[in-house]
């Protein structure tokens, strides 16, 4: 569905479900030049669940229209005010890779529309390596083809994708590439100069969960286990082989702890 925010067209996924914000709702906040599509097996499963899901194009992303938002702070807050539009109260909030920063934020910031967190692959901190930095704003297809190829652990090297007739390289790079160009500049900037992680995670009261990639080169497992203690998370799950873009290469898996967490 459509939706406006700030005066631009925003595109949300809802799983393929008629969205109905009087139900539980699970918000899916997506990462670095990806888009709802980084969530489609989540985004399906749930919705067909009994979750309202929403998935939702940050500017410039997949097919919302706008200039990119450039720091985790902004994109936090567009996210509550998405949930103001839709109707949403509270909702569940996952967050992948940057989506994570921005859920901690969401957390410390709109404390009433937060009931529980989930950080999937994610950190306190995510700095950005400087040739990165400079490939995204200058090579941008470059840095599309090196973050999937670090993105992805060996499962997503070696084999097809989760979603019949795809292949994670492949589909990773389409997505990416989808965008506006400069969104994934504007994405990386933002983790690049996003410092607030601990105390963001400090302010947190709701239950969460922490679920980490056992061979993640882009938030290494060792940082999200510094993130679990920050948030009182005693069992992270840890997927074993698992790369950062858990999400579309390890799905049984992360719905799984999803479900078993959101459903406690």
């Amino acid at each position: 569905m459509k939706v406006t925010i700030r005066s631009q067209e925003v595109f949300v996924s809802t799983g393929g479900r008629e969205f109905d914000p009087k139900q539980n709702v699970l918000m899916f906040i997506h990462g670095s030049g990806q888009s709802h599509l980084s969530f489609m097996l989540q985004g399906r499963f749930f919705a067909n669940r009994g979750w309202a899901v929403v998935v939702a194009d940050m500017p410039a992303h997949g097919l919302s229209k706008g200039a990119a938002l450039t720091t985790i702070e902004d994109m936090a807050d567009w996210h509550a005010e998405l949930m103001d539009e839709l109707g949403v109260i509270s909702a569940n909030i996952i967050g992948h890779s940057q989506g994570g920063l921005i859920a901690l934020e969401l957390a410390r910031r709109h404390a009433d529309k937060v009931k529980g967190l989930s950080q999937v692959a994610t950190a306190l901190a995510i700095p950005v390596n400087d040739m990165l930095l400079s490939m995204a704003e200058n090579k941008e297809a470059a840095a599309i083809a090196a973050m999937t190829d670090w993105g992805h652990g060996v499962d997503g090297h070696m084999h097809e994708h989760t979603m019949p007739g795809q292949n994670h390289m492949n589909y990773g790079k389409q997505l990416m590439a989808a965008n506006e160009s400069g969104a994934l500049f504007a994405d990386l900037s933002a983790c690049a100069n996003y410092t607030d992680g601990p105390k963001a995670a400090a302010a947190v009261t709701c239950a969460c969960q922490c679920i980490l990639g056992q061979k993640d080169k882009m938030t290494p497992m060792k940082a999200g286990l510094q993130m679990a203690q920050a948030l009182n998370v005693d069992d992270p799950t840890i997927v074993v082989g698992a790369g950062h873009m858990m999400p579309s290469e390890r799905p049984f898996e992360v719905n799984k702890a999803l479900r078993a967490f959101f459903e406690v």
